[in-house]
């Protein structure tokens, strides 16, 4: 099957329906600047999401958000921030007496989830500049953690570590006892069924992710056994884009029960529950016709939730906070027909922008028209430069050229610039007129954007990645 899929009939959406500060940047490009293909970044919808995702908590929940989704500096300081203070331009609150509660006074995310080195330097440093004052709440997670990576988390005093299995919980016990640290741990939990749908499923199946629930116990007396270790309770990551609230609620409700009664057997004082991420985003609205996370009704549920009294939970959401906070905006350089399809050939593709094809989902776009209109374009000048075309776009030799083709009202099929059928971001979306010079611009692109791509592949330049109202990468 040909990835992306096949988008018809969708019509490609329109570009009005984009924010005016994204047409502004993709617009206002300066004359004789190089090729537009970039990240477009406003952190305070991030902060925002933020805050409504901490609204709707009860107060034993703790929000520590995936890096892996955006690790984008200026996200991440707006994550820790909140709406409170995020694009106002005021800065930060003066601290109080109890500077350590500032963050959660903000409304926004308690600390970060992090799975290598870089990203938890990021994480660091986002703390750093936000809440100086205030230790950084890390938890490491992923299936392959390394003794360098062991070694950097437990020297830089993460917080909690998830662990994966019973070699794992041996490797970060040595590595604690050579650096004579005490670590808090969970074990990561595969269960056996999982009634919860989602674009990624990591358990109820056989996975790389976790330990088999049967083997929970074993695994938790192994836990208890290694001295430098401190067994604080249990996780759970199961899937990944689930859009059903009461569904989820579930899932939580069963995490809760499962982890109490697993840590009473193994007389394991509870005090940590981490359920992961896995809220989902509306990529598809128009076609599928999906809605919203409902947090309202999420949050209702949680606070009716009997959470034992000193426990608390953790949430890793990451797409659900910063998807929305970003564009991929990619410039056309070629428009061609071959054999009754239309291409639109952009600077750029799967290596800055591999969600459509790795995710295998329709991703609307947006035209936004930069270029002159065909009567007077050429495909070997900047917008705004003079053609050198005869009448009616036609060439001097008489021969219409490639930049001619009219797009209006036929279905087109997305492409970049790299070497390979497979560097497709959208398949069979209906557009308007469409010509070298246009940007097209994917909404949705602030999780798993530009940190999930193919970026050597050819060794074309990365994108940019600009914040709204700023300029530079």
């Amino acid at each position: 099957m040909d990835l992306p899929p096949s988008a018809a009939p969708l019509q490609a959406l329109p570009a009005g329906r984009l924010p005016a500060t994204v047409l502004a940047a993709v617009r206002e490009e300066p004359e004789g600047a190089e090729e537009i293909s970039a990240y477009l970044y406003d952190p305070a919808v991030a902060a925002r999401n933020a805050t409504a995702l901490r609204a709707c908590l009860p107060s034993w929940a703790r929000i520590c958000y995936a890096v892996k989704a955006n690790g984008f500096p200026p996200v991440l300081d707006a994550l820790l921030r909140g709406a409170a203070v995020a694009g106002t331009g005021g800065g930060l609150p003066a601290a109080g007496a109890d500077p350590t509660a500032l963050v959660s006074r903000l409304g926004g995310v308690d600390g970060f989830e992090v799975s290598s080195v870089r990203e938890m330097r990021l994480a660091r440093e986002a703390c750093g500049r936000v809440v100086p004052a205030r230790s950084p709440y890390l938890v490491a997670s992923g299936p392959a953690k390394s003794v360098t990576l062991l070694t950097a988390l437990v020297e830089s005093g993460v917080s909690m570590v998830n662990v994966e299995s019973p070699v794992e919980l041996r490797r970060l016990e040595t590595v604690a006892a050579r650096l004579g640290r005490r670590v808090a741990v969970t074990v990561r939990v595969n269960p056996a069924r999982v009634a919860l749908s989602g674009s990624l499923q990591m358990g109820g199946r056989p996975s790389a992710f976790g330990v088999p629930e049967s083997e929970v116990p074993a695994v938790l007396g192994l836990a208890r056994s290694l001295p430098h270790l401190d067994v604080a309770g249990l996780h759970v990551h199961a899937v990944s884009g689930n859009l059903d609230a009461a569904a989820h609620l579930d899932y939580v409700r069963w995490c809760l029960e499962f982890a109490d009664r697993s840590a009473a057997d193994a007389g394991i004082d509870l005090r940590v529950v981490d359920v992961g991420g896995g809220f989902g985003v509306p990529f598809e609205p128009d076609r599928r016709g999906e809605r919203p996370f409902d947090l309202d009704r999420f949050g209702e549920g949680l606070a009716r939730l009997p959470v034992p009294t000193d426990v608390e939970m953790l949430f890793e959401p990451g797409r659900l906070l910063v998807a929305d906070c970003g564009w991929y905006a990619a410039e056309v350089i070629d428009v061609k027909r071959s054999y009754g399809t239309d291409f639109v050939v952009l600077r750029g593709g799967i290596h800055h922008f591999a969600l459509p094809t790795s995710w295998e989902i329709v991703h609307n776009f947006a035209v936004v028209p930069r270029s002159a209109p065909a009567a007077t374009s050429s495909p070997d000048r900047r917008p705004g430069e003079a053609s050198t075309g005869g009448a009616d776009g036609v060439a001097e030799g008489g021969v219409a050229e490639g930049w001619n083709i009219d797009t209006s009202g036929r279905p087109v099929t997305v492409v970049g610039e790299l070497c390979t059928p497979e560097d497709t971001l959208a398949r069979d979306i209906t557009v308007g007129a469409v010509r070298p010079g246009d940007v097209i611009v994917f909404p949705m692109a602030g999780a798993y954007g530009y940190e999930f791509a193919l970026a050597d592949f050819l060794g074309h330049p990365r994108p940019h990645r600009i914040v709204l109202g700023e300029r530079g990468s």
